[in-house]
C-alpha cells in the first residue's frame, strides 16, 4: 500500500482538484483506492459523492486513535458505482461480440477480458473530513499526536494506494499526513506567489525529513491551472523548470473549463462525457503513474 499526500502552503492552486484527479484516475486503472480528507473544509469528501450513514469522520478516528478503524468507517464514494455501471457496460458489449472477437483474433480477446476484470477490481473509499480535524491543525502539535494518522493507517487492509488531502498549510495536520506518507506530491499555479510558495515547502519538507521521516520521498511538484496561451504562465513555468529541476514533474495539467460543473456534480473527470475532460482524464492518469513510480 503506498501512501501519499498531495500539499500546497497556499489556498487556491487546486491541491484538493488534483487530489480527486489523481482519485479518479486511479479508480480507472482498477486501483483500491482510499482518500484521507484531512482538511478541515472537507471539499474532498463533497467532490467524491460521498453517504457518512453514521460513520466516523477521520479526525474522531484520530481522537480514539487505539480503537479507530479505517476499514470499518471508511465510505464508499459514489464514483465506484458509476465506475461499476461502465464496467457491467463493457462486459455486455464484450459477451455480444466474444464469439466473433475468438474467431478473429483470441489473443485480443483474451486481452479485452483481462483489461475488463481489472477495471472491475477497482473501487473508492473515503475517510471522509469535517471540521472536528482542525484540532489537530495547530504549529505545536506534539510527537505523540504526529503518530496518530501513521497509527491508524497501518491497521488499514485491502488497498492499493492512500491519497491524503491535506490543508494548505504548514500546521499540524499536514506534518501528520507527511509522517505518515511515503511520498509528497507538492502542487503550484504558474504564479508567482504559488511558484515562491511551493519552493518554500519544498524547504520545510526537507526539514521535515531531516527531523522526523528520513524515509519520506519528493514525488515531485505538479504545475496545475496551466494556460499556454499566458506569457506569464509560459514564464513561470519555465521558471519552476530551472528551480525544481526533475522533480517538476510531466504532464502539466491545464486549466481545465469544465472542472467547477464536473466537482459540483460530484463526478470523476475519467466519467465526465466532454473532450476537454477526456484531455484531462488522459493526463491525470499520466500524472498518476508518474508520482506511483517517481
Amino acid at each position: 500500500m503506498q501512501v501519499v499526500s498531495i500539499s500546497s502552503l497556499k489556498g487556491g492552486v487546486g491541491k484538493t482538484s488534483v487530489t480527486l484527479g489523481l482519485a479518479s484516475a486511479a479508480l480507472d486503472a482498477g486501483l483500491r483506492t482510499l482518500v484521507v480528507d484531512l482538511d478541515p473544509h472537507a471539499d474532498a469528501s463533497t467532490g467524491l459523492g460521498i453517504n457518512p450513514a453514521g460513520r466516523e469522520p477521520i479526525g474522531l478516528m484520530l481522537k480514539n486513535v487505539r480503537r479507530s478503524s479505517i476499514n470499518a468507517n471508511a465510505v464508499p464514494s459514489s464514483w465506484t458505482e458509476r465506475h461499476q455501471k461502465i464496467v457491467r457496460s463493457v462486459q455486455a458489449s464484450q459477451s455480444d461480440s466474444k464469439d466473433d472477437a475468438a474467431a478473429s483474433d483470441s489473443e485480443e480477446a483474451d486481452a479485452g477480458e483481462s483489461k475488463t476484470a481489472e477495471l472491475a477490481e477497482g473501487r473508492l473509499d473515503v475517510a471522509y473530513g469535517s471540521a472536528f480535524t482542525g484540532i489537530y491543525d495547530r504549529p505545536d502539535l506534539r510527537l505523540r499526536d504526529l503518530k496518530r494518522l501513521k497509527t491508524v493507517l497501518s491497521r488499514v487492509t485491502g488497498y492499493d494506494l492512500v491519497l491524503i488531502d491535506c490543508p494548505p498549510s504548514l500546521n499540524g495536520l499536514t506534518r501528520m499526513a507527511w509522517y505518515a506518507s511515503d511520498k509528497v506530491l507538492l502542487v503550484a499555479e504558474t504564479s508567482l506567489f504559488s511558484v515562491a510558495g511551493t519552493e518554500r515547502t519544498m524547504r520545510a519538507l526537507n526539514m521535515f525529513r531531516r527531523e522526523f521521516a528520513p524515509s519520506i520521498q519528493t514525488a515531485g511538484v505538479v504545475a496545475n491551472k496551466y494556460r499556454p496561451e499566458s506569457g506569464e504562465h509560459q514564464f513561470r513555468l519555465q521558471e519552476m523548470s530551472t528551480m525544481f529541476g526533475d522533480a517538476l514533474l510531466s504532464p502539466v495539467l491545464p486549466d481545465i473549463p469544465d472542472w467547477q460543473q464536473i466537482q459540483g456534480a460530484a463526478h470523476a473527470v475519467h466519467q465526465w462525457p466532454t473532450e476537454s475532460a477526456r484531455l484531462s482524464a488522459v493526463l491525470l492518469s499520466e500524472l498518476l503513474e508518474a508520482v506511483r513510480n517517481k
